[in-house]
């Protein structure tokens, strides 16, 4: 049932459904200026306890239980929500998902590898 879910979040977003992004350094600005940013983290347990860990403050919903968990998100359906994941394309997909239910989603495009890219630079120079 999960891996359906999943095709049909992927053919959702490849038909051109209009989405809303945001690139890292939008998201990496967001950050800097506001506290109260909602961020969706669609990646398993397993991805954001690995290298590119998870954005701190942010919310893990994998992609594959957001169908059954969507519900936890409605506190926020009156806020703007930046859904992430490895590089975009499951973000894309749960943001069309979400949009579809009423909630305010953007993804990152490039997701965590570009943010941690963009973070390690930083730090190293």
């Amino acid at each position: 049932m999960k891996r359906y879910f999943i095709m049909i979040l992927t053919v959702f977003t490849s038909f051109g459904f209009a989405q809303k992004s945001i690139t890292v350094d939008q998201l990496i600005d967001e950050l800097n200026k506001k506290k109260d940013i909602i961020i969706l983290d669609v990646r398993t347990e397993m991805e954001v306890n690995g290298q590119l860990k998870m954005i701190e403050g942010a919310i893990n919903i994998p992609i594959q239980e957001l169908d059954k968990r969507f519900n936890e998100l409605n506190k926020f359906k009156d806020k703007e929500i930046y859904v992430i994941c490895r590089t975009q394309n499951r973000s894309a997909a749960s943001s069309a998902f979400l949009n579809e239910k009423g909630f305010n989603t953007k993804f990152v495009v490039g997701g965590m590898v570009e943010y941690y890219n963009k973070l390690y630079s930083k730090n190293n120079k």
